[in-house]
């Protein structure tokens, strides 16, 4: 999560529950057992997975109603469902299913099968079996081995017919207790493959951890071709043949050209140069269309028709992506398509398949240099990017064929959080000005949550954000830059007053400089934590403070400087004695925005060393 500047929280509802499980001891699945199976249809001249799910939970201490979701889409359906209550039948539990929506805008292909599931009793056990078919093998893409509940045991059997060619790539498997067998069924003309796994935890996601791609067991599926009587079915054998399956599916959308061109002209009137231009319409889309979508994205690889995004005013990325290149291609700009897949995957284009991609954006070719626009990151700048695709791979339409290249990487100088504050010590209190900037994903992360807020509660929630919610800090006079200006940095000056900051003792003074105390309880829990840390971003935090001295004050103690300089970060804390003044410099640099567990250790010591700095205030002496 980003830095805390308002507290969002987002209810999306019953099947939620299902997709993740808090430590509860009282629930575990004793047995689970997923059955897969390839079936060719002659008649369709098409390749189905039939799947059965056979999963027994168990209650091993009081009552209890856990959450059963069973998500599907247009690739995919749910056959048959059925629940045992302690080997009963359960047909009183009536699954329902329902389109997946967020704020009463509907996923024109995503489902949910869901219902309530009884443990009556201690020792008591309940069972739920699906069958569902996915019609299409390229949306066959993965199958992971960890389940909501802790794990006794779950096999995955995978039948596989000689006319199916497809690769299983396993994934992080290391450390756990996974057994395969591989055995011939001569009746089917298949090679049925098993897994077992045995006494695994919970599948539960921390905060700011990978996601699941890169640390959860799972098999990658990738299905290359079927070599069927009536010939070759290519699904992905190669990367050539994903473009050419992406670019059937974007190509000829049927757009309305004329209200797309309407609209891109009324966006730019009255403004003459090619990159204004750009700009205009990159930062109204920012501004107009609202972006709705899931997380990992949603199985469909089709934008909707651009001037459909346009009339309704929100699309998911590939509405946006598609919406962004129509606007400028209208204006006669080289705008194109892109399939990306953000650092949420960990997978690349060397494994063709969709599960790479989740994310779709526009490339613009212009002076001879490629930009990326990105429209559903609101407010960041033109040539900026957001940390989720830095150095990720993408590919650009290029009519037939493709461009195979990576977004820029940026470095932490992007994302600037600059701080000036000049103080005077006024009694106990510390008085003064303060000026602010604000660049790159900090800038847009700020925007982002002042335009989440009711425009009346805005000025307060940002003052609160200044104050960290301290009483004591009261801020006057505040003024700033445009928050609509998405080329330029975020600017905001104020007057300050922070209570009780200096005690006084006899002829001493003692003064707390830095009341921010940036990542001073910043401190990983070496036993719980279980996953690497990933920052929202690189950050570049500066601070400079100058405090007057008081007339016939003299300093004659400051907490030792600190700097701790390595590969990932930077902290550096120093004070600076003029003779009428003290200069504090604070500078917090996270240079790799992917902190290993194997440096938890020395992280920690690190921030020790700058909580101790924290700790120590100046002391003047009166002369």
């Amino acid at each position: 999560m980003k830095k805390t500047l308002f507290t969002l929280i987002l209810l999306i509802g019953f099947m939620q529950l299902a997709s993740a499980s808090e430590k509860d001891s009282n629930v575990v699945i004793s047995n689970a057992r997923d059955i897969y199976r390839f079936d060719y249809s002659k008649k369709d001249n098409a390749v189905r997975i039939m799947q059965e799910m056979t999963t027994t939970y168990q209650c091993l201490h009081y009552r209890t109603v856990i959450p059963i979701a069973e998500f599907y889409d247009s690739r995919t359906t749910i056959d048959n469902v059925k629940a045992y209550v302690d080997g009963d039948k359960a047909k009183y539990i009536v699954p329902k299913y329902e389109y997946y929506s967020i704020d009463n805008i509907f996923y024109s292909d995503a489902h949910v099968c869901y219902f309530s599931l009884p443990l009556e009793k201690k020792g008591s056990t309940s069972e739920v079996y699906f069958e569902k078919t996915i019609t299409d093998p390229r949306y066959f893409t993965s199958i992971y081995f960890n389940e909501a509940y802790p794990l006794a045991s779950k096999t995955i059997s995978i039948s596989i017919p000689k006319w199916m060619k497809l690769e299983l790539k396993e994934l992080n498997f290391a450390g756990k207790d996974i057994k395969k067998t591989v055995e011939y069924n001569s009746r089917e003309d298949a090679d049925i493959i098993t897994y077992t796994i045995r006494n695994s935890a919970a599948l539960e996601k921390e905060g700011h951890s990978p996601g699941n791609s890169y640390t959860e067991p799972h098999l990658l599926v990738l299905c290359k071709y079927a070599d069927v009587p009536e010939g070759k079915i290519t699904y992905f054998n190669t990367l050539d043949d994903q473009y050419a399956w992406y670019h059937s599916l974007t190509k000829d959308l049927g757009n309305n050209t004329a209200i797309i061109k309407a609209k891109a002209q009324e966006i730019t009137a009255g403004i003459p140069g090619d990159l204004d231009k750009i700009k205009k319409i990159f930062y109204w889309m920012h501004d107009n269309i609202r972006y709705i979508a899931f997380e990992d994205g949603i199985a469909g690889f089709k934008p909707e028709i651009a001037d459909e995004v346009l009339r309704k005013k929100y699309g998911d990325c590939k509405g946006m992506a598609h919406l962004t290149k129509e606007l400028l291609k209208s204006l006669g700009y080289d705008a194109r398509l892109c399939w990306i897949g953000t650092n949420h995957i960990a997978y690349d284009y060397s494994t063709p398949s969709i599960a790479v991609d989740n994310h779709m954006i526009t490339a613009l070719i212009f002076s001879g240099k490629t930009y990326f626009l990105d429209a559903t990151e609101n407010y960041i700048g033109f040539n900026e990017y957001a940390e989720r695709i830095q150095g990720r791979e993408v590919l650009i339409e290029d009519g037939e064929k493709y461009i195979h290249t990576k977004v820029p990487s940026t470095t932490f100088q992007q994302n600037l959080d600059a701080e000036k504050l000049e103080l005077v010590i006024v009694g106990t209190d510390l008085s003064g000005t303060v000026s602010r900037e604000w660049k790159g994903e900090e800038k847009e992360y700020i925007i982002t949550q002042l335009n989440a807020i009711k425009k009346e509660n805005s000025n307060d929630a940002f003052i609160r954000f200044l104050s960290k919610g301290n009483k004591d800090y009261t801020i006057s006079n505040l003024t700033g830059s445009s928050t609509s200006d998405y080329d330029k940095p975020l600017n905001i000056k104020y007057k300050m007053q922070l209570a009780h900051a200096v005690s006084s003792f006899g002829n001493e003074l003692y003064v707390d400089i830095d009341y921010r105390k940036d990542l001073g309880e910043f401190i990983f829990d070496l036993k719980e934590r279980e996953h690497d840390y990933w920052f929202s971003f690189k950050m570049n935090t500066q601070l400079e403070v100058q405090l007057d001295i008081p007339a016939g004050y003299a300093v004659t103690a400051m907490p030792p400087n600190v700097s701790v300089k390595n590969d990932d970060y930077e902290f550096t804390a120093m004070l600076t004695k003029l003779p009428t003044k003290l200069v504090y410099h604070k500078s917090i640099i996270v240079k790799n925005s992917r902190l290993d567990k194997a440096r938890f250790g020395q992280w920690n010591d690190d921030i020790g060393k700058l909580k101790a700095f924290y700790n120590e205030q100046i002391v003047l002496i009166k002369k």
